[in-house]
């Protein structure tokens, strides 16, 4: 992991060729877990070379945000996610573009770590990379006329150790032969983010009843 890291705090937009090309990681803090009623209130982004990039959302935005937007739709960047189903859609609904191709290290773990049923971010760190990271902001004010130190902290490490994790994970996936699989459902997040949007989140529409 980089030693030395900056946390940049934006508003509306990330300024232009704030990344390096490649790869970036990426996750969303909304006010909620329902895409349609909880609005889009920070897109936390980084290239994996040691800074994290936080462009925050006013209430009123209108979300035009055309650097940021040309990131997360440049068919030639990975982004990787942490169950990226939620931020796919999030992105989706409220900036307009599809943030593929994608990687989520939700979904490689479970496909890789079936000795566990904890897959959580902060259990994947710990494990993988021997770091700890604090959740204790998840569940705050995300749509606030500030963000705390604490709440910068904790969007910045949602991202932090994405490409790190991807690493280990892209490992055990090959030795366990199931790179395949992983890439097949990967493709298949975008149509299931759409899916969710478009009302089908809670009906499985493969199951027989």
């Amino acid at each position: 992991m980089p030693l030395a890291m900056t946390v940049y705090f934006h508003e509306e937009d990330l300024p232009k060729d704030a990344l390096s090309e490649g790869a970036v990681a990426v996750d969303t803090e909304t006010m909620g877990l329902i895409t349609h009623r909880d609005r889009l209130c920070v897109v936390q982004i980084s290239d994996g070379k040691g800074d994290q990039h936080l462009v925050r959302f006013a209430p009123d935005s209108d979300y035009s945000a055309p650097n940021l937007k040309a990131v997360l739709s440049d068919p030639n960047r990975l982004k990787i996610y942490h169950f990226g189903r939620f931020d796919i859609a999030a992105i989706l609904y409220y900036l307009g573009v599809m943030a593929a191709p994608v990687y989520c290290t939700k979904i490689a773990s479970k496909l890789v770590r079936t000795y566990t049923d904890r897959h959580g971010l902060k259990e994947l760190v710990r494990e993988l990379l021997g770091q700890d990271i604090s959740k204790q902001q998840q569940c705050s004010d995300w749509g606030g006329e500030k963000l705390s130190d604490a709440q910068r902290e904790y969007a910045a490490s949602d991202v932090r150790f994405l490409h790190g994790l991807k690493e280990k994970l892209d490992i055990r996936l090959k030795r366990e032969k199931r790179e395949e699989l992983a890439q097949a459902c990967f493709d298949f997040l975008p149509t299931r983010a759409k899916l969710d949007i478009a009302g089908w989140s809670e009906t499985d529409i493969f199951a027989h009843m």
